[in-house]
């Protein structure tokens, strides 16, 4: 009798493989076949049969680690480089933040961990929720029964049954890929679930401060839109395919533009939102011709060159926001206004103001009154030999202006003989989510900002702030853009300008937080500058006021409110779009619309059931108002012939000055 075998072959070729065993290697070598045991003896009387076949190898362990030799030699390059890129970009990463940490050690301390006051809030929707829990329970139920469906329509999608998917409205997600693959489309769709049940349960509280909930509803909607699965390397589809498209390459880039930003904010993150190397003031933007006429500690006055051979009698000064430069209106040839406003015949001067140092912390809102609107006033009017002039304020810039005319008024001052105000409020009551950055709690971690900084708000500050307002737009586009997928920050004239912050005094500062957003003292009669209290009802000139229909810095309605508080004829004007494109929009451009009526009701929903809808610009509606109170045309007017000396050409020194 043969000897038992020491294994015993598998009966039926096809049976599968007994499993490997716990912690047993895997060899990435293919197995040599091994020979087959001898069958066992039969009977002697049975005939003899031929051999059997010898059955085939048992197939390779499915999660058998590939053999990276097995791979072409273009295949392992590729993964040799990715390798390599993926090591690199980590490297880059952990030098920049290691850097970054260094160049902070020996900071002062940064704000508080609440600054913005958001735990009381939260506390207060929470126990507003507690009170009741019938709604808890429904919303809960609610978000179940998506997740439900959810789950429903992805398992049918995976079994190959063709499901529809909801077109992705939200512009994070329009890439095809997010819908394309079936992971990442249930990702997408849970993440959009539970972000809009989360920012609707907080908006459905009742009982609660309405400025409290606002603040508990600002901060829900930043910390949903952080963790969109877009801002994640791992969970973006689109930043994962450019990573095997460039073999990790377009992280490495990302990595550079990372430490890129953190350098330029020394060792705070600055994304950058545009090619700012690309835009030089008086080169490519600002390049409107004109003369500073005149100079001192607050403002430059600069003088535009004609267009035309004739021009308006009266001229037309700008007063900008001291938030920003003023170059907003004069960007690109194409979308200059004050060039735009020159070829139709206006004398157009501008107020550039300083940007202020420590020197300037106690300057305040008496200051840029008397020494900024009047001022500006009296030399246009000694430039031009005139004895009124038009005037434009532009937000901020228009908030001073309106003060300004009151405190006019009421001297009998009448200078002035019109006044147009761009996306400008006077009544703050209904301001939009700046209103919460005006707590006495965020006050005061400002003042301290600005203690340490010596008496002014650093540019950054007010960057961060209006960049979370529109997060999304403002900081989670370029974080993807810029380091999940290594691309260089477009060359884009409008968000190198946001980006070109100035400084605010301290003292003017606080005076406009706390007695506009805070007090709502203009609109009230309860302002007081220079000694006098300023009432907007004895403005009696010819006012037009501007509202975009999509601000949230100066939303239509506060502009509306802010009208209606003035004594003499107003006119107001709805632009689509928002705070800038709304007003930046030469009719050249033959872009968004603009809704007009000449009543004035007691509502801005009653306005606009009677406005007339336009395409394109108001930009032409104003011009017809504005040369209509500029008075007759005379011979062009040369900014090197007026009563004061030129000081350098346009856009001045003032403009150019970095925060």
């Amino acid at each position: 009798m043969a000897k038992r075998p020491t294994k015993t072959p598998s009966a039926t070729p096809d049976a599968p493989a007994a499993p490997r065993k716990s912690g047993r290697p895997t060899s990435a070598k293919p197995r040599a076949a091994k020979m087959p045991a001898p069958a066992e003896e039969v009977k002697a009387a049975a005939p003899e049969k031929p051999a059997a076949e010898a059955p085939a190898p048992p197939p390779e362990t499915p999660n058998a680690a590939p053999d990276f030799m097995t791979f072409s030699a273009e295949q392992r390059q590729q993964l040799e480089t990715l390798s390599l890129n993926l090591a690199k970009a980590a490297m880059m990463a952990q030098t920049a933040v290691a850097e970054a940490a260094l160049s902070q050690a020996d900071r002062p301390a940064a704000l508080s961990p609440d600054p913005f006051n958001v735990a009381p809030a939260m506390s207060s929707v929470m126990t507003g929720l507690a009170a009741r829990p019938e709604k808890l329970f429904q919303a809960q139920a609610d978000l179940f029964g998506r997740y439900m469906e959810l789950w429903s329509t992805t398992t049918r999608r995976a079994m190959g049954e063709t499901v529809d998917s909801p077109a992705p409205s939200d512009k994070r997600f329009r890439d095809p890929a997010w819908s394309e693959n079936p992971m990442f489309d249930m990702m997408r769709q849970s993440y959009l679930a539970t972000s809009d049940w989360m920012n609707s349960l907080v908006s459905s509280v009742e009982d609660v401060d309405p400025r409290v909930k606002r603040r508990a509803e600002f901060f829900t909607r930043l910390l949903t839109d952080a963790f969109s699965p877009a801002n994640f390397l791992a969970s973006n589809p689109v930043a994962l395919k450019a990573l095997a498209e460039t073999s990790g390459e377009s992280l490495v880039r990302g990595m550079q533009n990372f430490a890129a930003d953190l350098e330029r904010g020394a060792g705070s993150l600055k994304i950058s939102q545009a090619d700012y190397g690309r835009f030089v003031l008086g080169e490519n933007v600002a390049t409107a011709p004109g003369q500073v006429v005149w100079r001192d500690e607050l403002f430059e006055l600069i003088q535009y060159d004609a267009a035309t051979d004739q021009q308006h009698a009266i001229p037309l000064l700008i007063f900008p926001p001291w938030i920003n430069k003023f170059y907003i209106m004069d960007l690109q040839p194409a979308n200059s206004l004050i060039r735009w406003l020159s070829a139709q015949g206006f004398t157009v001067f501008v107020c550039s103001w300083v940007n202020p140092d420590r020197d300037k912390a106690e300057f305040g809102l008496d200051d840029y009154m008397k020494k900024g609107v009047y001022r500006a006033v009296e030399k246009t009017l000694e430039q031009t030999g005139q004895t009124h002039v038009n005037t434009v304020g532009y937000c901020i810039g228009g908030t001073m202006l309106g003060a300004s005319l009151a405190h006019m008024a009421a001297k009998g001052d009448d200078r002035v003989a019109s006044a147009t105000f761009f996306a400008a409020q006077h009544d703050f009551a209904e301001a939009g989510d700046l209103l919460l950055f005006t707590d006495e709690h965020w006050l005061a971690e400002i003042e301290r900002l600005m203690d340490e900084a010596g008496g002014v708000l650093p540019g950054t500050a007010m960057a961060d702030t209006f960049n979370a307002l529109r997060a999304n737009d403002l900081i989670w586009s370029f974080f993807v853009s810029n380091y999940l997928m290594g691309k260089a920050p477009p060359a884009f004239d409008l968000l190198a300008w946001n980006a070109d912050q100035t400084r605010m005094p301290k003292r003017l500062h606080l005076q406009y937080l706390r007695l506009m957003y805070g007090q709502n003292a203009l609109s009230k009669g309860e302002l007081e500058i220079d000694g006098e209290r300023i009432d907007l009802s004895k403005v009696r000139i010819p006012l037009y006021f501007q509202a975009s229909r999509e601000d949230h810095i100066a939303p239509m309605n506060s502009v509306y409110r802010s009208a209606r508080l003035f004594g003499g004829p107003v006119t107001y004007t709805l632009a689509g779009s928002g705070h800038i494109a709304g007003v930046i929009n030469p009719p050249s451009a033959e872009k968004y619309q603009h809704w007009v009526n000449a009543a004035l009701p007691e509502t801005l929903q009653e306005w606009q059931a009677e406005a007339q809808q336009h395409p394109g610009s108001w930009w032409s509606h104003w011009a017809d108002w504005l040369g209509a109170k500029s008075g007759e045309k005379i011979a062009a007017r040369d900014p090197k012939a007026g009563a004061l000396k030129p000081i350098e050409p346009a856009p001045g020194a003032y403009v150019k000055v970095k925060s």
